[in-house]
């Protein structure tokens, strides 16, 4: 035992150390499902050790932890392999799909009511494991990349769940007390994650946001239009003669791992005498928190980071705003496109800055596979490459300028 807990420990000490920042959220999805493993395994190991005994009220509890257990493996596996890019991450739909999902997660409630009053069968026991795994993988599949924060949320709160379960079987307090703490926050963080989308929880769970068909007309009404490209000089004038910059990162700094040349910019601008402070979305990335993690690896101060709600007011009179790799938490069609899939979700008003510069790999668009109105206002100009390759050059630039 006392090895097996080494070789845990090591392998769990190489995944923090070792592990980039930008990999944060698939490491957490994985942990979830390792998780639940563990929880679902302990369940599966005392139900067969009673061999059939296990009595009405603790099969209440067994039951529950194997069955929330076998979901959270499954789903947490799918969520690692949409953000590692394993499994698309737009979602994956077919006909009747709620009510397949709906009917298959129905099942293993009766399966698990039948277990409560027949604890010895062991049949029902494990088709209820068999259907939570397949529910599982069928619940993470129509959900589109812009809600995975939610969705690890959830999965996070579902862990919880099968973890106190785990300990009302053990008899332990410290995991009944643990997992219900991690249940109930987790829960609670998913609805708060949706509200910041101004979505329902429900919608996130059954509405296959982020689909490409859904996302169809939004995208054709910006076909016709055209965006203005800046060369990397350009641009690193604006920012070196600027009064006031604000920087908005997004995923797409995280995937090029620019935090530090983020940083180092924005030192040089403050250098000139600008103000620049950090626009915090709350959805922006992969996870909750993701983009104060990685700004706070790169050392900057955590008093330039600055809430949405907070700095929002701010950007009419900012002279330049400056998008890295964010897309759909700065669209303007979320307040101007009744239409759009994203219409009503609370963004940060990088339109009305006085000027507003975009890093984009491409014009690709965002998770929610819809078109960005921002990137064809007069005001905004698109420095087009990676953008750690990018920042390097600015940085380059303004020291110069």
């Amino acid at each position: 035992m006392t090895v097996v807990v080494f070789l845990g420990s090591l392998i769990g000490a190489a995944m923090a150390i070792w592990m980039p920042m930008t990999a944060i959220p698939q490491r957490t999805a994985i942990s979830h499902s390792f998780g639940a493993l563990a929880a679902t395994l302990v369940g599966i190991a005392h139900f067969l050790e009673a061999g059939g005994t296990v009595g009405h009220v603790d099969m209440a509890a067994l039951g529950f932890e194997v069955m929330f257990g076998a979901l959270t493996i499954t789903g947490s596996l799918m969520a690692f392999g949409k953000l590692q890019g394993l499994v698309p991450s737009a979602p994956i739909t077919y006909p009747l799909q709620n009510a397949t999902n709906l009917s298959l997660f129905a099942l293993a409630v009766v399966l698990y009511i039948y277990l409560i009053a027949v604890p010895s069968s062991a049949l029902a026991f494990f088709a209820m494991v068999a259907v939570g795994l397949t529910v599982g993988v069928l619940i993470v599949l129509p959900i589109g990349g812009a809600d995975m924060p939610v969705v690890i949320s959830l999965l996070n709160s579902y862990a919880g769940l099968a973890s106190s379960a785990t300990g009302f079987v053990l008899k332990n307090n410290v995991l009944i007390i643990a997992g219900a703490l991690d249940g109930a926050s987790g829960f609670l963080l998913s609805i708060l994650m949706s509200r910041a989308m101004n979505r329902s929880f429900t919608n996130v769970l059954f509405g296959a946001f982020g689909s490409v068909a859904e996302a169809g007309p939004a995208a054709g009404a910006a076909t016709d239009k055209t965006v203005k490209s800046i060369s990397v000089d350009d641009a690193a004038v604006q920012l070196a003669y600027a009064g006031s910059v604000i920087i908005i990162p997004g995923y797409g700094m995280a995937v090029a791992q620019a935090q530090h040349q983020v940083r180092e910019l924005a030192e040089l601008i403050e250098k000139r005498g600008a103000e620049v402070r950090f626009a915090i979305h709350p959805v922006a990335g992969r996870m909750p928190g993701h983009m104060n993690v990685l700004l706070a690896e790169a050392n900057v101060p955590y008093d330039k980071l600055v809430d949405m709600e907070d700095i929002n007011a701010d950007f009419s009179h900012t002279d330049v705003a400056l998008v890295i790799g964010a897309n759909d938490v700065v669209n303007p069609a979320a307040r101007n496109d009744r239409a759009s899939p994203i219409y009503g979700m609370p963004i940060l008003n990088a339109d009305q800055a006085h000027s507003v510069i975009v890093l984009k790999r491409s014009m690709n668009p965002g998770f929610a596979q819809i078109e960005n109105e921002l990137f064809y206002d007069s005001k905004c100009s698109l420095l087009f490459g990676d953008a750690k390759a990018s920042l390097t050059k600015l940085v380059a630039e303004v020291k110069t300028a």
